[in-house]
């Protein structure tokens, strides 16, 4: 009698790459199809993102106040959203500024340990994630409609960056960029990152014709620049916390702030940029 043979588990490059192809299609699909799958995309990876923060500072004995963070976030993200496409006055978003500050008088109530570091670990929560999430709609509506061209060009050159900076880092890397964080890395491997966003810049703008070909290279560079130290940043965090990844959320690529590390920190220098482009 024949034996039944044993199921071939996937190895961690084929979970990667499928894990990839299929968050990849998912991600395009939702930018591409419009500002409300856009909107409910980011949403879902800001409360993800937050809790994946707050869940990371536990395990390390600290205390930050989940419930109110994950709001805070929320509602910036929303209110950002809704000034950029709903119409609504700018001035509402002051309304925020009570609500932070309402964090110092909540922990009063949590009778929890170190209460100012729980203070700061909730603001940094929002202050790390949710403010580079909600930036996105100054991208997404920029100018003044919403632009999946943009969202969708800034992803390709993170994408493009990340690629670059292996290939080149594997193939000529011998120059450490910053040994005490993250060892892999290198001077050969960044320039290599800068190259490909470059050369994806220009290739962007002969495409996707609501920037100039100034605008996308300048792009390119600050996502070159600071989508590495946006993922130095991120492994200094882990470092700190004594983790490998922050979390297991997306199989074989780690969690949300694995994954969107780049993309957190460079946000905040691309809606700058843009934005003192109109000047």
């Amino acid at each position: 009698m024949e034996q039944p043979q044993p199921k071939k588990e996937l190895n961690n490059l084929q979970l990667r790459l499928l894990a990839g192809i299929i968050g990849g299609a998912v991600f395009i699909g939702a930018i591409f199809w419009s500002a409300w799958t856009f909107f409910l995309l980011f949403l879902v990876l800001t409360v993800l993102g937050l809790l994946e923060f707050y869940r990371l500072l536990a395990g390390k004995g600290y205390q930050p106040n989940k419930a109110l963070g994950v709001l805070l976030g929320l509602e910036l993200y929303v209110m950002f959203f809704w000034v950029k496409y709903g119409g609504l006055d700018p001035q509402w978003l002051y309304l925020l500024l009570p609500l932070m500050a309402f964090t110092l008088v909540a922990e009063l109530y949590r009778k929890k340990e170190h209460p100012f570091e729980n203070i700061a670990f909730t603001l940094l929560g929002v202050l790390y994630i949710a403010v580079p999430f909600a930036l996105l709609h100054v991208l997404a509506f920029w100018p003044e409609r919403y632009s999946w061209q943009i969202i969708l060009g800034v992803m390709f050159l993170i994408w493009a960056s990340d690629t670059g900076a292996y290939a080149a880092g594997k193939t000529f890397g011998k120059h450490k960029l910053f040994p005490r964080i993250s060892p892999g890395k290198t001077w050969e491997g960044w320039a290599g990152g800068v190259v490909l966003s470059l050369v994806v810049g220009w290739v962007l703008s002969l495409v996707y014709f609501d920037l100039s070909l100034e605008l996308w290279l300048g792009m390119a560079v600050l996502v070159a620049v600071f989508g590495v130290l946006g993922d130095l940043v991120e492994s200094m965090l882990k470092r700190n916390l004594g983790v490998k990844d922050s979390g297991t959320l997306i199989p074989g690529h780690g969690g949300i702030l694995d994954r969107f590390d780049s993309l957190i920190l460079v946000v905040p220098f691309l809606v700058a940029f843009l934005e003192l482009t109109r000047l």
